[in-house]
């Protein structure tokens, strides 16, 4: 069976292979009816942590990796879903090959608060190497930072 994870705030395939040395990147695609947003800034000590919430007209922009058992569990332990911090869930997502079913993470804490400018510019500039399109950054680095 094909395990996949899907992430809207690390899409820097470098830094996913920190985390997960036995998954590659497989592609990219879109998250729809949801939104990325942020919250948990009591539980972060850079501003509020990034999470997706689910919102009817929200497209989020996502880095697909074709996901090791093995590193799913280191996953869970980086993301805190160990913890309670985030909890994995399933999601299914639209690629250029049709739709597929991804793991990803959202934060288990009230939305609200704001990321730090290092955070929120990671993001950014992950999306846009990862091909995101133009219009999609920019309202990234549009966001108001803490």
């Amino acid at each position: 069976m094909n395990l996949y994870a899907a992430y809207a705030s690390n899409l820097d395939p470098a830094k996913m292979k920190e985390r997960a040395p036995h998954s590659p990147v497989t592609g990219t695609g879109w998250l729809s009816g949801w939104r990325l947003t942020f919250g948990g800034e009591n539980f972060g000590w850079d501003g509020a942590l990034a999470t997706i919430v689910p919102y009817p007209a929200g497209r989020v922009y996502v880095m697909l990796y074709h996901i090791d058992r093995y590193d799913l569990e280191r996953l869970d332990v980086w993301e805190g879903a160990d913890t309670g911090l985030y909890t994995r869930i399933r999601v299914r997502l639209s690629t250029l090959d049709g739709d597929v079913l991804a793991w990803t993470y959202v934060l288990d804490a009230y939305e609200g608060g704001l990321p730090s400018a290092r955070h929120l510019a990671d993001i950014a500039d992950g999306a846009e190497k990862a091909g995101a399109p133009s219009d999609y950054v920019a309202d990234l680095r549009a966001r108001p930072t803490a």
